[in-house]
């Protein structure tokens, strides 16, 4: 009789837990937030006959304290200074993104990571990480008094 009870509480408990993380297991997030200064104006391209796309470079810096002064203000600062590459799909946001995004503003992205592949002029296979943009905010005032 015990044996047959324990038997049946753990069948609802591995039925409970197969159950949650099935639904952990399907929940996935893919979303990126960058705050920097544009690279370059933005382009747009169009592929194949596929819809134009709108790509600028974005810096984001990451500076830190270096050295005995660590935890005091007398430390060396170091920077490192990463450079993203960003698309816009997004037909409206794609066309703000060409008109306004310029050269050392100062921006927002929002958007995915996505990791592609693609083959350069030499014929070498190369592999890109851009962001995906489905969102800018403009920080730099010239910019938002044009937007």
């Amino acid at each position: 009789m015990l044996r047959s009870a324990s038997t049946q509480i753990l069948r609802q408990l591995v039925r409970h837990s197969s159950t949650d993380m099935s639904l952990i297991l399907e929940r996935s997030i893919n979303r990126v937030q960058l705050l920097g200064r544009v690279g370059q104006d933005p382009v747009m391209r169009q592929v194949d006959g596929r819809n134009p796309v709108t790509i600028f470079s974005m810096a984001t810096n990451e500076m830190w304290r270096s050295g005995e002064g660590e935890t005091s203000p007398t430390g060396d600062v170091s920077q490192k200074t990463t450079w993203h590459r960003i698309s816009v799909f997004k037909p409206g946001l794609r066309d703000v993104a060409y008109q306004y995004v310029k050269k050392g503003s100062r921006v927002l992205v929002e958007g995915k990571l996505d990791y592609g592949e693609y083959v350069d002029k030499n014929n070498v296979r190369r592999q890109a990480t851009t962001i995906i943009a489905d969102n800018i905010v403009f920080l730099s005032d010239n910019v938002r008094e044009r937007v």
